[in-house]
C-alpha cells in the first residue's frame, strides 16, 4: 500500500471543512474557481444528481490540474488526493443550487415548506500520489429532506440572515435553518455537504485507508 496522502478539499464550504475536521482529518483547502454554468453546459439536459456529479468532477479536476502544474501553491502537499464536492436540491424534478438573490430564496422556501426534496451531493476524487493508483472516480450520495411548514414571517426572517443565499437548496441542517427541517432519510453528512461513508468508500478504491488520514492527536 502506498503512503498516506494529504486530502485536498476543492471547496470553499466552511461546513464541508468543519465536517472533515470533526471526523479527524486535516484537509488542505484549495478552491477551484470553476464556472459552474460553463461546466454543465456541454452536457445539455441533466438530472439533478448528474449536475452534482459533473460539478464535483469539474472542481476536483481543476484543482488537480493546479497541483500537478507549475502554478501550485508553495505550501501545497507533495502527496495529495483531491476531493471535489457539489450539492444540488431536487424539487419537483428540478435542480436547485444556491439562490441568486433574496427573492429567489424566498420563492423557493414558499415552494419547499411542508414538503420534501432530495439533496444530492456529488463527490469526485483524484489520486495525485506518485506511487498511488492514479484513479479519478466519483459517486453521488442522496438524502431525502422533509421541510417544516414554516410561515411567511419565518421565511422572511430566515432569508434576511443571508444564510439561505450561501448554500445549495437555500437551507442548512447545521445552522439557522436546522429548526425548519423536520427530518431526513439518509446520511445527514450528505446534507451538510460531504458524505463521510461515501468518501471512505471512494478513498478505499484508491487504496487509501480512512484511518491513515486521521490527523495526529
Amino acid at each position: 500500500m502506498s503512503s498516506a496522502p494529504t486530502l485536498v478539499l476543492a471547496s470553499a464550504s466552511p461546513a464541508r471543512l468543519a465536517t472533515l475536521r470533526s471526523a479527524g482529518l486535516a484537509p488542505y483547502v484549495l478552491v477551484s474557481g470553476v464556472d459552474e454554468d460553463a461546466a454543465v453546459r456541454p452536457y445539455g439536459e441533466l438530472a439533478a444528481d448528474e449536475v452534482a456529479l459533473v460539478l464535483a468532477r469539474a472542481k476536483a479536476e481543476a484543482v488537480a490540474a493546479v497541483l500537478d502544474g507549475d502554478s501550485a501553491p508553495e505550501d501545497a502537499p507533495a502527496s495529495a488526493v483531491v476531493l471535489g464536492c457539489d450539492s444540488v436540491l431536487e424539487l419537483d424534478g428540478e435542480a436547485h443550487g444556491k439562490p441568486v438573490d433574496a427573492a429567489e430564496a424566498t420563492a423557493r422556501w414558499r415552494r419547499m415548506r411542508g414538503r420534501s426534496g432530495v439533496l444530492h451531493t456529488g463527490h469526485w476524487v483524484v489520486d495525485l500520489r506518485e506511487d498511488g493508483s492514479g484513479a479519478t472516480l466519483g459517486a453521488v450520495a442522496s438524502t431525502t429532506v422533509h421541510f417544516a411548514d414554516i410561515s411567511d414571517d419565518e421565511i422572511e426572517a430566515y432569508v434576511a440572515t443571508g444564510e439561505p443565499l450561501a448554500v445549495a437548496g437555500a437551507f442548512t441542517t447545521d445552522g439557522l435553518g436546522g429548526a425548519f427541517v423536520r427530518g431526513i432519510e439518509g446520511d445527514h453528512h450528505t446534507v451538510v455537504g460531504v458524505s463521510l461513508p461515501l468518501l471512505r468508500d471512494l478513498l478505499g478504491e484508491c487504496d487509501v485507508t480512512w484511518t491513515s488520514l486521521w490527523a495526529p492527536r
